[in-house]
């Protein structure tokens, strides 16, 4: 509660308003009035200050008339000014943010973007849109604007909000390369959907939103049988330039000639909402190669720049949007580097470094922090482990592991942290233990069926999954 320390006092304001006494303002809605205290709305609401305050208020007057806000939304506004409690209902919702908006109450906006921010899904994410443009909800706009955009598909097909979306909003959300789908068909098929809602007044925006559709990466005989043929397209003299620049397009893909995929909005690739990135590694010496998985496209693209640090017997880990690399061998030295790469600028970072210079670390994520355990100093395997906070970008020691591991893998289940496997410098090992944050204790646990080194641990549907391949008992 915001005024938690003086609950006791407005809990007496309270039921002064209650009984109506020592009330010096009348607020009246649709005939009902109520009682209350200039002070009190006040402390909530900076349009009650303006309202009671300026220099062109009648001081002497002690009613005021706020049309359209229903009875029941005014009383609980007012119950909010004493008392900043608020009960908030999918029936109640829309009308409170409206009225808190008008009568700037920002506690009870903020509450009304955290509970619809609570309800978006993909049934309500288009009218969660809309609400937050109207009353400019940034956080709620975003969170819901990319929902659309990750599951633009099914919302365009199931959703029967779409049609309601306005030409800018439709425009917006196709033409953004974040759009998540693996045809542009979906996207032109979707455009018709809008426009047979409304036909009379929509028809005649198809060149607008025609122009969004990275047409040029369709396949040409759905390009020339579906798109170029339709009534339409066909139909409005906005769309033939459109039309014929995809055709010139597709004719130099044909012909080979050398282009940039992302200079040509007409074929500019979709980013996909999600990769995989394999970054350095060793191919007769330490590389400092990036390249990217599109899970949809199922193709890798060289990404690398030029100024990556070459490592390779590194550990990596994602958390946060951001993509991290431990320690590793750099073609002289081990390391004890930490690099954060921003997947979308394609820029690194480099953080506070670990406290020890090791290479084929095992790392894991839990409760946001990130955990680098084992790996090896020169020939010695280590049994060490760092905890690491990205928020603070601080390093701390905890306690080592029970066993010495290099070339072992780890994962996270249920909060807790499972090692597997890896080398003790004298053999391959079977032996796996568990790490609980919450004690701050290793424990060993049933050890893996055959000795494993350098393989991949997964976590899935409460199962622990050990895959290797060509590391088995060495």
């Amino acid at each position: 509660m915001e005024r938690v320390l003086m609950s006791p006092a407005f809990e007496v304001f309270n039921k002064l308003r209650l009984a109506g006494q020592l009330c010096d303002v009348v607020l009246i809605t649709d005939g009902v009035q109520f009682n209350a205290h200039r002070v009190i709305l006040c402390g909530c609401s900076s349009y009650f200050q303006a309202l009671f305050a300026s220099d062109w208020n009648d001081s002497g007057k002690r009613e005021y008339q706020l049309p359209g806000i229903s009875p029941e939304t005014l009383r609980q506004v007012i119950e909010y000014a004493y008392t900043y409690s608020v009960v908030i209902t999918a029936e109640n919702v829309e009308n409170l943010l409206a009225a808190a908006d008008y009568l700037s109450v920002l506690g009870i906006v903020q509450r009304c973007c955290d509970f619809l921010h609570e309800q978006l899904c993909l049934n309500n994410c288009i009218g969660l849109l809309k609400i937050a443009d109207v009353y400019c909800v940034n956080e709620l706009h975003q969170s819901a604007f990319n929902l659309i955009l990750k599951n633009f598909k099914e919302v365009a097909i199931s959703s029967n909000e779409f049609p309601e979306l306005s030409l800018e909003q439709l425009s917006d959300i196709i033409e953004q390369d974040e759009l998540n789908v693996r045809e542009e068909d979906v996207v032109f098929e979707a455009i018709l959907r809008w426009i047979e809602h409304e036909p009379a007044t929509r028809e005649a925006h198809i060149s607008v939103l025609l122009a969004k559709i990275r047409m040029a990466r369709m396949d040409p005989e759905y390009f020339m049988k579906i798109v170029k043929a339709n009534d339409l397209v066909k139909a409005n003299v906005a769309c033939r330039p459109i039309i014929t620049n995809v055709l010139k397009v597709i004719y130099d893909l044909h012909d080979e000639r050398p282009r940039s995929d992302f200079e040509n909005p007409l074929i500019r690739p979709r980013l996909p909402s999600d990769i995989l990135l394999a970054v350095g590694g060793w191919n007769m010496r330490t590389t400092n190669w990036i390249e990217a998985y599109d899970t949809r496209a199922d193709r890798w693209v060289d990404i690398t720049q030029g100024q990556e640090t070459r490592q390779s017997g590194h550990g990596s880990v994602c958390l946060n949007g951001f993509m991290y690399c431990f320690g590793g061998y750099d073609g002289h030295n081990f390391t004890d580097a930490v690099l954060r790469f921003d997947p979308v600028a394609r820029t690194w970072q480099h953080m506070a470094p670990m406290h020890w210079r090791r290479c084929c670390v095992s790392v894991a994520v839990s409760n946001g922090f990130i955990y680098v355990m084992g790996g090896r100093l020169d020939v010695s395997p280590l049994n060490i482990v760092e905890r690491y906070d990205p928020n603070a970008n601080e390093w701390t020691i905890i306690q080592p592991m029970h066993e010495e591991r290099q070339d072992a893998s780890a994962t996270t289940l249920n909060g807790k942290i499972y090692i597997c496997g890896g080398s003790n410098g004298a053999q391959t090992t079977s032996t796996a233990e568990c790490y609980d944050p919450l004690t701050g204790e290793w424990t060993l646990i049933a050890p893996m069926r055959t000795r494993r080194r350098g393989l991949g641990v997964a976590a899935y549907q409460g199962n622990i999954y050990a895959v290797s391949d060509s590391f088995l008992v060495l």
